[in-house]
């Protein structure tokens, strides 16, 4: 069993991987076999060797949402194994998947005969946190309006000029103007005018200007509520996946603080037994 490639042992030595292989178990998966589901006992946690798993929960609305695919060396369900819950996921592999599986019995015995090891998979994790803050950075900082735009059509940027400059001062007092001065020159002309009180080729006009330039409005109102729908679905996949990392990192953090507890109990009963003898 190759762990010494798979990134989260990376940093472990030749006795520390020996140890380790002896505890862990390589399972295998076909494709679309369900590997765990929400409500499972989250006694193992997988590292992905080969293949893609897809891991997904349900939303409030009843739709499943994907959280992660990992890959290649990448793991998933620590944070249940851990904390010894539930899980609150679905795992299924997209394809032939083979992962080795751990438990909290595993990491116990692996820190209990090699302390240093806990720092070695700390580390580890610590670098793929910073590298999930690095991704939701990028993720929060995608702009809904350059998502938009990107595939806008010329009609659609003719519709936003035309709204812009509907709803804008410059727009009412250049036509309240234009208004005043069509109206007096034809009262100046009295009899002369092309078109008298009460304006009628005016009132034409004005009807075709309120008829082309209300649906050209909506079409803009429309890509507005478009970026809006973005930008929520992007905060919402932000918020998801930070919850997500922030419980898995604390989890992992926690089993090693307590671990590192428990062996400095066990260093100091050592040492009292020494004293005595």
């Amino acid at each position: 069993m190759e762990l010494k490639h798979i990134p989260l042992f990376s940093l472990l030595d030749e006795d520390e991987l020996a140890i380790l292989a002896a505890q862990v178990e390589v399972r295998k998966f076909a494709a679309r076999q369900r590997i765990y589901k929400i409500g499972d006992i989250g006694k193992n946690a997988f590292v992905v060797m080969s293949g893609t798993v897809q891991v997904t929960t349900v939303d409030s609305d009843h739709q499943e949402v994907v959280l992660h695919q990992p890959g290649h060396g990448e793991f998933f369900g620590f944070a249940s194994m851990l904390e010894e819950t539930p899980h609150q996921t679905n795992a299924m592999a997209l394809n032939d998947v083979e992962c080795v599986e751990i438990d909290r019995n595993d990491i116990s015995v692996l820190l209990q005969k090699k302390p240093m090891a806990g720092m070695d998979l700390l580390t580890v994790i610590g670098r793929q946190f910073h590298a999930t803050q690095e991704l939701v950075r990028l993720r929060a900082s995608r702009n809904a309006n350059e998502l938009i735009d990107e595939d806008e059509t010329f009609g659609e940027r003719i519709a936003d000029k035309v709204a812009q400059f509907g709803g804008s001062w410059t727009f009412i007092i250049a036509f309240g103007i234009t208004l005043s001065v069509y109206t007096a020159i034809n009262v100046y002309l009295r009899g002369k005018a092309w078109d008298p009180y009460p304006f009628i080729l005016l009132n034409l006009f004005l009807s075709m200007l309120a008829a082309i330039q209300a649906p050209v409005i909506m079409m803009s109102q429309n890509r507005q509520d478009s970026k809006d729908r973005v930008r929520s679905e992007l905060d919402y996949e932000v918020n998801l996946r930070a919850e997500t990392e922030i419980q898995a990192v604390s989890s992992r953090l926690n089993l090693l603080t307590d671990k590192i507890g428990d062996l400095d109990d066990l260093l100091r009963a050592v040492k009292q037994d020494g004293a005595q003898k």
